[in-house]
């Protein structure tokens, strides 16, 4: 596939790196078109890899995940273009995290909203699917990092974009229990999740972890 990265940092760059290394075609997306952490990464990553602009990004890629900061999330995809996004799939794996109280972050959305659907009310042609955005940005690509059984969940409202997610992230990423929580109105559950997996990677010291759950 041709799949965007929008943002530079560490999830984006993880990202990136392992679907290239799968085969696909990925362009990362920033604010400028030679941004030098994206170059740094195209250089990293080899031929398949390339860089512009969101909108470049937006434009090039049938699938798309969101890297960048939860609160400038809406900007970002703005800045694409509803034109850019119409009918595509965006993997939201992005929190609505406020840093403005220093350390640990709190959540800037309240508990009847969440950042997956503050997207997909802006964008209704977008395809949002939130997931991975439970664990670390390793564990994501390499859930092998996490020994014995865990969880990754995904929440949208079109069952054919997250038929699409869970085939990458089992086919590609090595996912063997994916858990569909429905529709986007529960990836408030999932973002909430952030300050708990914040406080246990605190008491923990690694980012080597994750959640299964056990039923009866």
């Amino acid at each position: 596939m041709k799949i965007a990265i929008l943002g530079t940092g560490m999830v984006g760059e993880t990202l990136g790196s392992k679907l290239v290394a799968l085969g696909h075609e990925v362009r990362m997306g920033s604010r400028t078109p030679d941004n030098a952490k994206a170059a740094a990464w195209v250089k990293k990553a080899g031929g398949k890899a390339s860089q512009g602009t969101f909108r470049d990004a937006a434009w090039f890629a049938e699938l798309l995940f969101n890297c960048t900061l939860g609160n400038a999330s809406l900007e970002v995809l703005k800045s694409a273009g509803e034109d850019a996004l119409r009918g595509k799939v965006l993997v939201d794996v992005s929190n609505p995290l406020d840093f403005t109280k220093g350390m640990p972050p709190v959540l800037s959305t309240p508990p009847d909203d969440s950042l997956g659907e503050q997207l997909q009310r802006a964008f209704p042609s977008l395809k949002v699917v939130k997931a991975l955005n439970t664990m670390n940005c390793e564990v994501m690509v390499d859930p092998s990092r996490v020994p014995g059984d865990h969880d990754v969940f995904v929440s949208g409202n079109d069952v054919d974009a997250k038929a699409r997610v869970k085939q990458l992230l089992t086919e590609g990423f090595g996912w063997k229990h994916v858990i569909d929580l429905g529709d986007i109105t529960t990836a408030r559950g999932t973002e909430a999740f952030l300050p708990l997996w914040l406080r246990l990677w605190g008491t923990l010291r690694t980012g080597d972890f994750n959640i299964h759950v056990v039923k009866r």
